[in-house]
């Protein structure tokens, strides 16, 4: 019988041999440099990164437990975790399915770390932390590729699970001899310790990557079957994060699954961290194992916000999504009102169920931001409709405290903004916004309507203000794009409102030209309510004619379910 002890010797006589090459892992490439000019996996990096991690175990409230989460850049980015270097960690977001009246979320991960290195250099901190019935998951892998003793790293691992097999060497890193275990090794070491501390290990398969394998397939990684094998032999809770979001990103468009990574093929952007953090609560709430019970009870937002719909067989639903100009307060007949508030006046809803999902304020980044999309995107269905209208709120400043601005413009541009409130957030262009909800509509085999923003009580020249050269150009630039079905309201409301108060030519004195101008507006204001944009509720209801206009115009198959 070969012994443990053995095993190491022969490794070592292999190294100094050159018999070991590199290892299979993903061996993840240096991350985007942040704001603070650090990339946050090198030794001289460690120390600032350190002091923007919590210290383990000071989220704790009174004799409430803690979820610790133990991993790498794909779960906590940059050296303060904020997303400067546009990139995100799932971590961050895993907070919004726990009840923090009954347990906190604390984010130890740290970029660069490898199951080996954050065993060595910061396990025992959270280690030391641990009080019974507190919960750890250990989802960490990605770096366990590379050099086994090198001075910038010595990060690697044996791959595999083989509880005895190690390497022996001089680790240039530490400057010292150091004993290299297999990745199961290490599992098991975490598990071990965190039992015998009284709390509760769950071991977590890796977040996946931007790469396909021959059948057109996000590639799983070889990490999953160690980590589940580990967790069966252990009597452990497993969650396979790999799968689940794997499996979201396979049946995502090409596009779509392009940007939930930021900057290489591993790191993920916010909507990649979220996703991720999305599919661990999941893959937490869905588990049949007993033990997980009592975290279970401790989860909130599961399962995912969606909108309470009345199904009826052969009846589709239309979903409203935009500003104010589509839902306001609704409900004072001398007040301000959204054209969907009054879609039953050209709907027939024996037919097709209505539901108004916008919200006053918005643009597309909030409405995406905020989760009102997602919101809308959990409750589709195959054969229902979703119209989309933004971009009164669209060209605001960036970075100011309603941060709703969005880049002007159609072509897929993106920005990593330092917003006043001292938080980032990468922004993109209007087109790419509605781009990425009429490519979500679809994904669930229902249909998206571009809706054009309702026009302005302004009357240069007379006549009422055309916006063609800017929202109209983009979202006809959106249309070629994608080939969405396009209502162009604010021109159809606006030939209407031509029709009744424009005039062919204003005086050319200014003062009466002024004058005349003013009459129009308070003549056209009737449609209008307050101010210039939002409409009254004769307003809105016309605005809910030129939909149904647009819709006729297109043979939209939208338009069957309007009034005769």
């Amino acid at each position: 019988m070969i012994t443990k002890s053995r095993i190491c010797i022969l490794a070592a006589c292999l190294m100094l041999a050159g018999g070991v090459s590199g290892q299979v892992f993903d061996n993840l490439p240096d991350p985007i440099e942040d704001v603070n000019k650090v990339v946050d996996n090198t030794p001289d990096s460690i120390a600032k990164a350190l002091m923007s991690r919590p210290k383990p175990g000071s989220t704790r409230r009174g004799a409430n437990p803690v979820l610790f989460l133990i991993g790498n850049s794909t779960m906590r980015n940059g050296t303060r975790g904020d997303g400067s270097n546009g990139q995100w960690g799932w971590g961050y977001y895993a907070n919004k399915y726990f009840n923090e009246d009954k347990i906190t979320v604390e984010n130890q991960a740290l970029g660069g770390m490898s199951t080996r290195t954050f065993y060595t250099d910061l396990w025992p901190a959270v280690r030391q932390a641990l009080k019974p019935g507190d919960w750890v998951i250990v989802s960490i892998g990605h770096n366990d590729g590379g050099e086994f003793f090198d001075q910038r790293r010595a990060r690697a691992v044996i791959p595999g699970v083989d509880p005895d097999t190690c390497y022996v060497g001089f680790s240039q890193r530490t400057q010292r001899q150091d004993t290299v275990y297999s990745y199961g090794n290490y599992l098991r070491r975490y598990v071990a310790e965190i039992r015998a501390a009284g709390a509760n290990p769950i071991l977590m398969s890796l977040t996946p990557r931007d790469a396909y394998d021959d059948k057109g397939r996000i590639v799983r990684k070889p990490q999953t079957e160690w980590a589940a094998y580990v967790a069966a032999i252990e009597g452990v809770p497993f969650v396979d994060l790999n799968e689940i979001s794997g499996a979201k990103l396979d049946s995502y468009s090409h596009w779509k699954e392009q940007y939930h990574f930021m900057g290489d093929k591993i790191h993920t952007s916010k909507f990649g961290a979220e996703m991720n953090a999305q599919s661990a609560a999941e893959g937490i709430w869905q588990s049949h194992n007993p033990q997980l019970k009592p975290l279970q009870a401790m989860m909130r937002n599961m399962p995912a916000d969606h909108y309470d719909v009345k199904r009826e067989a052969g009846k589709p639903v239309v979903f409203f999504t935009g500003d104010s100009t589509v839902k306001n307060a609704d409900k004072d007949d001398d007040g301000m009102w959204g054209w969907a508030s009054q879609a039953q006046t050209v709907f027939d809803e024996s037919k097709i169920t209505l539901v108004n999902a916008a919200r006053a304020g918005r643009s597309t980044r909030t409405f995406i931001k905020e989760g009102l999309w997602d919101k809308v995107y959990n409750s589709l269905q195959p054969g229902d409709f979703v119209t989309i209208q933004f971009g009164h709120n669209d060209i605001c400043p960036i970075t100011d405290k309603k941060a709703r601005g969005v880049i002007p413009g159609t072509k897929d541009t993106l920005h990593v903004y330092h917003l006043d409130n001292d938080t980032y957030e990468v922004v993109y262009s209007f087109g790419w916004y509605l781009k990425k909800m009429i490519d979500d509509v679809r994904e669930k085999g229902a249909t998206p309507i571009l809706v054009s923003l309702t026009p302005r009580n302004e009357w240069p020249e007379g006549r009422i203000e055309r916006r063609d050269d800017s929202y109209g150009k983009w979202y006809r630039e959106v249309v070629g794009q994608t080939g969405v079905e396009f209502v162009d309201m604010h021109n159809i409301s606006a030939d209407f409102l031509d029709k009744k108060f424009a005039v062919k030519k204003l005086p050319e004195d200014k003062e009466k030209a002024k004058a005349k101008v003013a009459e129009i507006k308070e003549k056209a204001g009737k449609y209008f309510k307050k101010d210039h944009t939002h409409a009254s509720k004769i307003g809105a209801q016309m605005n809910a004619q030129s939909m149904a206009k647009g819709l006729r115009q297109n043979g939209s198959e939208l338009a069957k379910y309007l009034k005769k």
